[in-house]
């Protein structure tokens, strides 16, 4: 694992603009329409050729595939295990809601910008029988894909991501395993292929979990103490999928979910800090850009960053297609240089700006400032 030993370093979080055509085959392959999956394969290798070059010229180090051959970085992890099925949903099985806190008080905003929110899309995804990974044809073509993309290329390092048990769980209802823990444990020996096949190609591993800090919308009616020991569990299924790879191949992103709108009642850094540095990962990736989590640098005035971690804060943003301004950047990651050490330190995003922002223009822009404000910090923190 890089670290930010002679200059401040930039990496993203994952997903990245994909072009018009490949979305349309991804849509056409997610309704179960026929596809030519010959053209479908060799327009994905090109978008990752495009898409790692365009990571490079906007100055970015650790850059990876863009998950543009995935449709959505939850949706494909049901395409790549086995044991389970779409089936309608009872009313208490309906889709939790990632700004379910939020909605008790600003249900007029989220009825005006997603219309109904409750209830609408009666089908979901439930587990019902044992779990296994069937994945491994569609992963190596993803490895293969992403080393063909970086043959002649120049950058630090490269990763891949894959989901994590619990946010899976979110979006996969368990209908056959006893018991919560069951489930989580089983998703995680499931996904354990693909964890361990990422590291073996020679990637960095990253792990997106915004189930971390987003469960707790989800679970209304939880204190935060029983919310701690959700999310706990949650971590030791992780773990568990985790073992035996080392933790310097590890990245974890978290965030407090993607969606546009209020998050005021987002579960404060602060109290999961301690879950998040649980993880067994050398690098830890986490939203602070955004005008609710911005102030959470202050959480590591009073919490030591572990020695010999990254810390991989969120400069710029998926929150506002306003271009952050390099200055605001170098100012941000000087902050965090300070309070852990500059070596310690890369730029990075808060989520994936690909489908995020208003258009891959902006995602791109970003990527340049962020380099540009990279820049700047290294010259104030280095003297070079």
């Amino acid at each position: 694992m890089k670290r930010s030993s002679e200059r401040i370093l930039t990496t993203h979080a994952g997903s990245l603009p994909q072009p018009n055509d490949l979305k349309q085959m991804h849509a056409v392959k997610d309704s179960g329409q026929p596809c030519d999956e010959e053209a479908f394969a060799k327009r994905v290798r090109s978008a990752v050729a495009d898409v790692v070059k365009k990571q490079i010229d906007c100055g970015l180090d650790i850059i990876n595939d863009g998950e543009v051959g995935k449709s959505s970085f939850s949706r494909y992890a049901r395409e790549r295990l086995s044991g389970f099925v779409e089936r309608e949903a009872k009313p208490e099985e309906r889709a939790s809601m990632i700004f379910a806190r939020d909605m008790v008080e600003f249900g007029d905003y989220f009825r005006k910008r997603f219309g109904t929110v409750r209830g609408e899309n009666v089908k979901r995804v439930f587990c019902n029988g044992p779990l296994k990974y069937i994945g491994h044809a569609a992963l190596q073509a993803e490895i293969e894909d992403f080393k063909a993309g970086l043959q002649g290329m120049k950058f630090e390092e490269a990763f891949l991501p894959a989901i994590a048990p619990g946010t899976i769980e979110h979006w996969m209802k368990n209908d056959y395993y006893p018991n919560d823990e069951a489930y989580l444990f089983a998703i995680a020996e499931a996904m354990r292929d693909e964890y361990k096949a990422i590291v073996d190609a020679g990637f960095l591993l990253q792990i997106d979990d915004p189930d971390l800090p987003d469960g707790w919308q989800f679970n209304v009616n939880m204190t935060v103490p029983e919310y701690r020991k959700y999310a706990e569990l949650r971590v030791d299924a992780l773990n568990h999928g985790l073992r035996d790879i080392p933790p310097e191949k590890v990245r974890f992103h978290t965030c407090w979910g993607s969606y546009h709108g209020p998050h005021k009642y987002d579960i404060p850094l602060r109290d999961i800090v301690d879950l998040i540095l649980k993880v067994r990962a050398d690098t830890y990736s986490i939203e602070a850009s955004n005008p609710r989590h911005e102030h959470e640098w202050r959480v590591w005035e009073e919490v030591k960053f572990p020695e010999g971690k990254v810390l991989v804060p969120g400069v710029v943003g998926h929150a506002t297609d306003i271009v952050e301004h390099p200055q605001v950047i170098a100012d941000r990651l000087a902050k965090y240089a300070k309070l852990v050490g500059r070596e310690n330190v890369m730029a990075g995003t808060d989520c994936g700006l690909g489908p995020r922002v208003g258009d891959p223009q902006i995602a791109w822009a970003k990527f340049e400032a962020m380099a540009e404000g990279a820049r700047l910090a290294t010259k104030q923190l280095w003297g070079k």
